[in-house]
């Protein structure tokens, strides 16, 4: 589609959405939009005519109805509380990638429609007064909140990558990546061919790349010709900020008065960084060029680590030590009336699953405080209140995502109590709302405005988006409960339970055994694309999925229990929850049972394949870590395994920790394995590389044992592009009607 069609079509479509508004008519408006196409002479298939043009040919959830959905990834309220500014993604399986658009609609969800206009990717939008700034291919432009008058703001080459306005609007901080040579050192400038990479020292690649740039913060004016030159905030330094790999524009905020920005940073490279999770909260005044250490005394003396050993019993993890915050502090927050700044913050050095707790520091006194310790479980995100006295934020807690609000003195109060996980939160300018996003195991993300209560009872929800009713009223879902399972050791284990689309309690089902990732992360109310149990109830199958132990939402003592015991309790959990399944819920069939997980729950997968007691006829293990000494030394980011295992494989005997972890590593129980095992693998997984999973899948094929390999060279520790998302979805569910069908 050339620049004109596509501009005559876009007009077409907004003509055809105001003639045809009703969402019941969309069958007339599908046939009007591609009448139109015919016209200008485009091939159907290459237009992208949004959520209206889904019609299923099942009322089961396909792999196909997963890649059709909209994927809604962030709000935002114009400054007078009126309008919404919200981004989704689309994406096409035939052209195997998405277009990420705007859409702006009235503060109570109605008026929806869609701004962009380009056939490029427009993103990250942010108010600016009444105006609309936004990212696209690599430049800042605005634009009114009709959509009309827009303007390029940069011109800066196409290398931003984030941005933040200040408050006045005058100065803006620019996200820029710049080259990045003190590990892997740049190449002769004789040999520009050449592809070999000469590292140096640790911390050379990360998540899914080599470390051959880093990001810095600029800061710019804005005047009314546009954005001016910009000058880096850590000029000089060789640090990242925002962090890797998932940091982004949260890990930097304005103060009030536009006269300062707050950062995150791990001011660490090499060794130092690969064992560390030490980043601070870091205070840039504008005016004089210095920068102070929010997170750090004055005297601050940095420590030197063993890195090969955990950081649990090291100095900076002492009580002198964890004064001056040596763990994960980031995404920091000025309160409303300025004398505040709030952040996470995880209290220990080199455990990157530590309880994240919500910070205060007053910036007049310097003083700190740790206000969430009430709530005894993550705090994931939160905003302050127009108060400053107050702040909201979302955490676990039973296996839900809910909202909290909390007091500068530490008091809390929870204001919803939904099966769901509120996934972001921020000021709806409207008096003391907030606009939030929200999932379920039953719904993908959409939007809502919350106005809090006095308690949960007082709080109204309503919900402002629908962006995939269209496809979900046409799916036989499945119905999901709740069953509090005992433990071997007479614990209370909350564990979901997924039944088939269109269940009949009469009928025995195949069942899977879910087995979480992290090793830390919740089996809350989340909605995956991959991982996604509705379509697994789509395919006829049961869901067992335990919060079992070390997984975050209830309590500290049961969140810890997994480090140093990955073999321990979390996997008797696991047996516990499907021998309940077989022994107490009648429509499961103790004969056709399977068990499934991705990262940690592949790596468990591989360890139930050698001491099931014959209890799985199959399994399929994603990412899994299989052998744990070859584990410890190919992990890009040490720190994980060293607080995990507590030891480097040859100082083993130092910790009985370590001991037992490494005599109990997947790949010493082979001997036993005599189930069919599918292993899947992405080739750009640096976290747990892929010959994790080749050598799983050798190992039984070596063994006689019916197996399969699922290799993708170009994804990293999730399937992100949709014709590989299609085929992971085929592949899981023929290996599983293969063996339990």
């Amino acid at each position: 589609m050339n620049n004109l069609q596509h501009t005559l079509f876009n007009r077409c479509k907004l003509h055809a959405q105001a003639l045809i508004p009703s969402v019941l008519q969309q069958k007339l408006r599908m046939g009007l939009l591609l009448l139109m196409a015919a016209c200008l002479n485009i091939n159907a298939q290459d237009v992208n005519i949004g959520k209206h043009n889904i019609r299923l040919n099942s009322e089961l959830m396909t792999p196909e109805a997963l890649w059709s959905m909209g994927r809604i990834a962030g709000a935002s309220a114009s400054p007078d509380g009126k309008n919404i500014v919200y981004q989704v993604g689309y994406y096409s399986v035939q052209a195997n990638k998405g277009h990420q658009v705007l859409c702006i609609m009235d503060a109570d969800g109605k008026n929806q429609r869609q701004l962009t206009t380009a056939s490029v990717n427009e993103t990250d939008a942010a108010w600016v007064g009444q105006r609309i700034c936004f990212l696209t291919e690599g430049e800042i432009w605005s634009m009114n909140a009709d959509g009309t008058d827009r303007k390029q703001l940069s011109h800066s080459g196409k290398d931003i990558e984030g941005f933040l306005f200040s408050p006045d609007g005058k100065k803006v901080i620019l996200i820029k990546s710049l080259p990045f040579h003190e590990i892997i050192q740049k190449n002769p400038d004789d040999l520009p061919k050449a592809t070999g990479r000469l590292v140096t020292d640790l911390m050379y690649r990360h998540w899914d790349h080599y470390v051959e740039s880093i990001q810095h913060p600029f800061v710019a004016e804005v005047t009314e010709q546009g954005i001016g030159a910009a000058t880096d905030l850590l000029a000089g330094e060789p640090y990242e900020c925002p962090m890797e790999p998932f940091g982004g524009i949260e890990q930097l905020a304005w103060s009030k008065d536009s006269k300062s920005i707050a950062y995150t940073c791990r001011k660490k490279t090499g060794t130092e960084y690969a064992i560390s999770t030490d980043s601070d909260i870091y205070l840039y005044d504008l005016a004089t060029g210095k920068t102070r250490n929010l997170c750090k005394s004055d005297d601050y003396k940095p420590v030197t680590a063993n890195p090969t050993h955990t950081m649990k019993d090291q100095q900076m993890n002492s009580p002198e030590g964890l004064a001056n915050f040596p763990g994960y502090d980031q995404n920091p927050q000025f309160s409303p009336d300025g004398k505040y700044v709030a952040w996470l913050s995880m209290a220990r050095d080199g455990y990157e699953a530590d309880i994240n707790r919500l910070i205060i520091c007053d910036l007049a006194t310097g003083e700190k405080k740790y206000i969430s310790k009430a709530f005894d479980s993550n705090v994931d995100a939160f905003c302050w209140n127009n108060d400053s006295k107050s702040l909201s934020f979302i955490g676990v807690w039973h296996g839900c995502v809910n909202m909290y609000q909390i007091d500068l003195s530490g008091t809390v109060t929870q204001i919803t109590d939904d099966w769901a996980d509120f996934t972001s939160l921020s000021p709806a300018n409207n008096g003391n709302k907030l606009l939030a996003t929200r999932q379920s195991l039953s719904a993908p993300t959409d939007i809502y405005l919350i106005t809090p209560g006095k308690n949960v009872k007082k709080t109204k929800i309503e919900q402002l988006t629908q962006e995939n009713a269209h496809i979900l009223d046409q799916l036989a879902l499945g119905k999901i409960q709740q069953r509090w399972v005992k433990t071997s050791d007479g614990k209370d284990m909350l564990t979901w339970i997924i039944l088939p689309s269109n269940f009949d309690p009469n009928k025995k089902y195949p069942t899977l055994l879910f087995c979480e990732g992290g090793p830390q992360s919740p089996v809350s109310q989340f909605w995956s694309y991959r991982w996604n149990f509705q379509i697994m109830a789509a395919n006829g199958y049961v869901i067992i999925a335990p919060n079992r132990r070390g997984l975050p939402g209830f309590g500290h003592e049961w969140n810890e229990q997994v480090s140093g015991d990955w073999t321990g309790q979390c996997m008797k959990d696991y047996l516990s929850a499907i021998d309940d399944a077989v022994n107490n819920l009648p429509f499961v069939d103790q004969d056709r049972l399977g068990a499934v997980g991705a990262s940690f729950g592949g790596f468990s997968v591989y360890w139930l394949a050698g001491h099931h007691d014959k209890r799985f006829k199959c399994f399929i293990s994603h990412d899994g870590a299989f052998n744990l000494e070859s584990m410890y030394t190919d992990t890009e980011e040490a720190w994980f395994s060293n607080w995990e295992y507590e030891d480097a494989f040859w100082n083993r005997t130092l910790t009985d920790n370590a001991r037992r972890t490494y005599e109990n590593s997947p790949h010493k129980a082979v001997d036993n394995w005599d189930t069919p095992i599918l292993c899947i693998h992405g080739e750009m997984d640096y976290r747990i590389n892929y010959n994790q999973g080749m050598g799983a899948f050798n190992a039984a094929r070596m063994k006689g044992i019916p197996a399969e390999l699922l290799i993708f060279p170009d994804e990293n520790h999730w399937v992100l592009k949709p014709q590989n998302g299609i085929l992971w979805q085929r592949t899981f569910f023929n290996w599983l009607d293969r063996w339990l069908k």
